[in-house]
């Protein structure tokens, strides 16, 4: 079966609003998600991307603009200027909930549903996913032993495969999230979601 290649990160709105779509087109062409969770920071840093804090003014409010006109689209419920939101700057523990997620993805379980129930818990719910038993309890509503996730975010070998993940993307040339690859090919952002559909039609009716 052939993979979509998916770089993301739990704080980024633009993942959360193409995540469902992401699910329909693999799912109706017959494709793998390989969901690669990031350290946003570290990938900014070496594509020499800038950050969301030091964008211009105008970018940052265009861009809440552009985030409720999405969300529309999408169908999906949205709060463009959530709580605990801190404007794209990783904190310790939202950390946590990325190693959670690798955690999840290592144990073969399903970490896209749980990345994707923390992120709307950010962008939906107004819950702090960046607080301990806040996280514990999204992931148990899920179906997940968040405790037991929790617990494995400060193993060793789970933090290899976050910064692992994070190399790839820097060594596939990610600029932006969301990030697909397929077929070799990039696709930055969740707008380009329908382009990508196009194009894997129009390549099975070749």
């Amino acid at each position: 079966m052939k993979t979509i290649e998916y770089y993301y990160a739990l704080a980024s709105p633009w993942s959360f609003l193409g995540n469902q779509k992401l699910i329909e087109i693999a799912n109706a062409h017959k494709l793998k998600i390989d969901p690669i969770i990031i350290d946003y920071d570290e990938m900014f840093s070496a594509a020499k991307t800038v950050p969301l804090p030091q964008r211009p003014i105008l970018r940052k409010k265009y861009r809440l603009v552009e985030l409720r006109r999405w969300a529309k689209f999408r169908h999906v419920k949205f709060n463009a200027e959530p709580k605990y939101y801190k404007g794209e700057v990783e904190e310790p523990n939202e950390r946590q909930g990325a190693l959670m997620v690798v955690a999840a993805k290592e144990a073969g379980l399903d970490s896209l549903k749980l990345a994707h129930a923390i992120s709307r818990a950010l962008w939906a719910e107004e819950r702090n996913p960046f607080n301990k038993n806040e996280l514990i309890r999204i992931a148990d509503a899920e179906g997940f032993d968040g405790f037991s996730l929790y617990e494995r975010t400060n193993d060793e070998e789970i933090i290899a495969a976050y910064l692992a993940n994070t190399q790839k993307s820097i060594e596939r040339e990610v600029f932006g999230m969301p990030f697909y690859i397929v077929h070799g090919q990039p696709y930055w952002g969740q707008d380009r979601l329908e382009l990508l559909e196009y194009v894997l039609s129009t390549e099975e009716n070749d």
